[in-house]
């Protein structure tokens, strides 16, 4: 599931303005790619990406105005088909005639920028991928906690919005309670938000649907958060051996991108806020170099061998 972005939603976001061409604002924007159309400019339309957001800079500019009247004016017209999204121009350069000509006729919106080109470049390229990024959705409570992206999971009715709240108490930020919907904005980049529908909403039972930025306020919830770890929270099995040392490093893979996750089990008198509050802190550490568990192995590694070495 993607998002539809639309050359309206550009003009509305951005502060763009349309010069010319307003009856096709509303066509599709189908890829995140812009092309800026160099070679087009010199006749070469062999593979103009027709369907892609077009961007002149200064370069292609000057270069059009350049041309004699005739080429201007086929150079318009084969940029401006029945499919392109929009031509940007950018820098607040004056639009030339020959655009609001070929508008007329294809319907393409004509758009200028006052920004630089490589500015409008980066922050459409930025919008689009977000909006165009692989989407799924969990089951389960997203919280930020020191910084750190945590998703909750676990069987209904084991206790994640309850370690929520408890979280949220604590001073650390709510960002999605039951649902968390999920893009994946880069190769290992997971964002993670709240569907609009029950955002800054957390469903307690036998107390029911509590809104935590009214309660605890701003500072309480996030929009959305990139996801670091995974805590699956479980019904504590007597016949099951849980991880004691902590040198077992399991993952969960979502989409495609494989996220470290901890197995925390769940009985009377755990104080899982602590203890997940606890693991997004020694998660830093890890990424910071220091490795706990492995520094208690090495350095009972080393004193087994001492030991041997005396005994003989």
């Amino acid at each position: 599931m993607v998002s539809t972005v639309c050359t309206k939603d550009l003009l509305d976001r951005f502060h763009l303005q349309l010069v010319a061409g307003e009856e096709g604002v509303h066509r599709e924007i189908i890829t995140s790619d812009i092309s800026r159309p160099g070679l087009e400019m010199t006749g070469f339309f062999d593979y103009y990406p027709r369907e892609r957001l077009q961007l002149i800079g200064k370069t292609e500019l000057a270069y059009f105005l350049g041309l004699n009247a005739a080429e201007r004016k086929q150079r318009a017209e084969n940029l401006c088909t029945d499919v392109t999204p929009g031509i940007i121009i950018s820098r607040g350069m004056d639009v030339p005639e020959e655009f609001f000509e070929a508008s007329k006729h294809s319907g393409v919106p004509i758009i200028q920028s006052p920004r630089t080109t490589t500015r409008v470049l980066s922050r459409l390229t930025n919008y689009l991928e977000s909006k165009f990024a692989p989407f799924t959705a969990v089951h389960g409570v997203l919280i930020d906690i020191y910084g750190v992206g945590v998703l909750i999971i676990g069987q209904s009715g084991v206790g994640k919005s309850e370690t929520a709240l408890e979280l949220v108490k604590r001073g650390h930020r709510l960002v999605a309670d039951d649902n968390v919907e999920i893009r994946q904005e880069d190769y290992e980049s997971l964002i993670g938000n709240a569907p609009a529908l029950i955002e800054h909403l957390l469903e307690i039972r036998g107390l029911g649907i509590i809104n935590v930025m009214t309660l605890f306020g701003a500072s309480s919830i996030r929009s959305q958060k990139r996801i670091s770890m995974v805590i699956q929270l479980e019904i504590w099995d007597e016949k099951k051996q849980y991880d004691r040392l902590g040198l077992d490093e399991d993952t969960m893979k979502i989409m495609d991108v494989h996220l470290p996750k901890a197995t925390i089990p769940v009985r009377p008198g755990r104080n899982l806020a602590v203890i997940i509050e606890v693991a997004a802190m020694n998660f830093r550490l890890k990424r910071m170099g220091v490795n706990t568990a492995e520094e208690f192995s090495d350095r009972l590694t080393k004193m087994i061998e001492q030991g041997d070495l005396e005994s003989q």
